[in-house]
Order: structure tokens, then C-alpha cells, then sequence
């Protein structure tokens, strides 16, 4: 890091989310506006964003323990490969079968801008009130803990999720999305920048927003809500928007800078590979 030039340092710390996100979304919403299929042209878009994450971590990481593995590489890979393939298999399922269940109340006569920031919010809301709700109760949090059990924080982390917890999360959002009809194209396209946005959410990069930070859901907010100790994490379960937790009393803010090892769950022990992780709330679960 000492090595590298400081208007580069200063760039990426100011530059990397909005030339990143930014670029991403640009070209996503081109796709969009033109009419091509969200998958699978957005592959290529989000998988480059996401490189380039995980090369700016390595040249300016907000922790330099935080680049070597914790035994997790491999189980951090097949999480983001499993719920990756849900994501798409969600906006597929969307197409084929919502307009059976559709309502016809989506407002499809919207600007088309106008109708993915419909779907953006209502899936924002749905995914922070899933997520409080995953800290509140306990067979959620079983679900759950696979995603808070991650002792270092990087940008696959966003994807490191039980597959039932992922469903779980996602799932109220879209049956609701489907029942008012929205278009599938529409929840694509804005899974696909949630992608890309997890990934800086979790990013092992010392990057800023500035005042930016009070309302969107980055890391240096959401660094807190991983903290080890269970009583201090329940701030900031925002996905991409801060303003659920601004509204519902969860949002929190700190000078201070996290330490070293404040992140994971208290619990020792817990598995760190891809099937133990599977099984383990139901493991816990059949000993209560």
C-alpha cells in the first residue's frame, strides 16, 4: 500500500464505489432500456465489477489480515457460486410463473426508471425487515449465523449466505413483487447491481462515501453490524438503503474504527466448510 502513488490512493478511496457501482449500473440499465434479457448479458458486467474489487482490495485493503485466508476461500466460493444461481433462478421462476399469480397492479404505464425504483424499494424494505428479523428469532438466526460466522470481512462475504436463509430473505419481496406484477426484467436487473453493491458492502477496501455513508448501506456502516459481540450488531441490517434503519431506530454511526479481530460470532467452533454449514441450525436445533 506505502507503494503506491497518492493521487492513486486517493482515487480509489474516493472513486472506486461510484466508478464501479456507477459504471455497472450505467450499463445495466442500458441493457434494460433497450430490451435485452438481464441474463444472461449481466454475467459479464457483474463478474467484472466484482474483479475489480477484489484487485482493489489487494492494492488498498482496510485490513492487511483481512487478505490472507481463514480457511474459508473455498466455502466463501461455492456460497457465491449456490446463491449467486438462486439469485437468477428467483428472477427465471419471476418470469415463467408470475404472471400467473400477478394482480396487475404494478404501475407498468411508469417511465421505466420510475418502475425499477418501485422495485428497488419495496425489495430493500423487504430484505431489512427479513434481516431484522433474522437477529429476533432463533430458528432464523440459525439460518443465518453461516453469514456472521466470516472472521475477516471481504467482498465475496456479501454472498456467503445459507441457501434457505438467502430464500428466506428474498422471497417475501418477490412473491409480492409477483402478486402486484411487476415486470421480471425489472427485479433482475436490480438483483444484479445488489450483487455488485454487496460486494463493496463487505469489501475488505479502504474506501469512503463521505456523508454518502449516512444513507447507503457501505462498508464502513455496515462493519458494525458484524461485530462479534451479538448485543452490539443489531444496527445497520440495511441491504442497500440506510433509511430503514434511520426510520426504525437501528441505524448507528461511530468515529471509532474497528478492530482487528471484532468480527464473527462469539461461538467457537463453528464449522468452516460449505456442507458443515448447511447442517449445522439443524444440528442445533435438534440438540434444543
Amino acid at each position: 500500500m506505502s507503494d503506491i502513488p497518492t493521487p492513486f490512493k486517493l482515487l480509489i478511496r474516493w472513486g472506486s464505489y461510484p466508478l464501479i457501482f456507477g459504471g455497472s449500473a450505467i450499463l445495466l440499465l442500458s441493457l434494460l432500456q433497450r430490451g435485452i434479457p438481464a441474463w444472461p448479458a449481466s454475467l459479464p458486467i457483474v463478474a467484472l465489477a466484482l474483479l475489480a474489487v477484489a484487485l482493489l482490495e489487494r492494492l488498498q485493503p482496510f485490513r492487511c489480515s483481512w487478505l490472507e485466508d481463514h480457511d474459508d476461500s473455498l466455502t466463501d466460493a461455492i456460497h457465491l457460486l449456490v446463491n449467486l444461481g438462486l439469485i437468477q433462478l428467483g428472477s427465471l421462476l419471476l418470469g415463467l410463473f408470475g404472471p400467473w399469480l400477478s394482480l396487475e397492479l404494478f404501475p407498468r404505464h411508469w417511465p421505466w426508471w420510475a418502475q425499477l425504483l418501485l422495485v428497488a424499494a419495496l425489495i430493500d424494505c423487504s430484505l431489512y425487515l427479513m434481516h431484522r428479523a433474522s437477529h429476533r428469532f432463533a430458528w432464523l438466526w440459525r439460518l443465518h449465523a453461516p453469514h456472521h460466522s466470516a472472521e475477516r470481512l471481504y467482498w465475496v462475504n456479501g454472498e456467503r449466505r445459507h441457501p434457505l436463509s438467502a430464500l428466506l430473505l428474498a422471497g417475501p419481496g418477490l412473491v409480492l413483487l409477483a402478486l402486484l406484477g411487476a415486470p421480471a426484467q425489472l427485479c433482475a436487473t436490480w438483483f444484479a447491481l445488489l450483487t455488485v453493491h454487496l460486494a463493496f458492502q463487505h469489501a475488505n477496501l479502504d474506501y469512503d462515501l463521505g456523508p454518502l455513508r449516512r444513507l447507503l448501506a457501505v462498508a464502513q456502516m455496515h462493519r458494525w453490524h458484524h461485530k462479534r459481540d451479538f448485543e452490539d450488531a443489531q444496527v445497520n441490517f440495511g441491504e442497500f438503503l440506510l433509511l430503514w434503519d434511520w426510520l426504525l431506530g437501528s441505524y448507528h454511526d461511530s468515529a471509532e474504527r474497528l478492530g482487528e479481530a471484532e468480527v464473527g460470532l462469539r461461538e467457537r467452533g463453528y464449522p468452516r466448510g460449505y456442507l458443515g454449514q448447511l447442517w449445522q441450525p439443524f444440528r442445533r436445533a435438534s440438540q434444543e
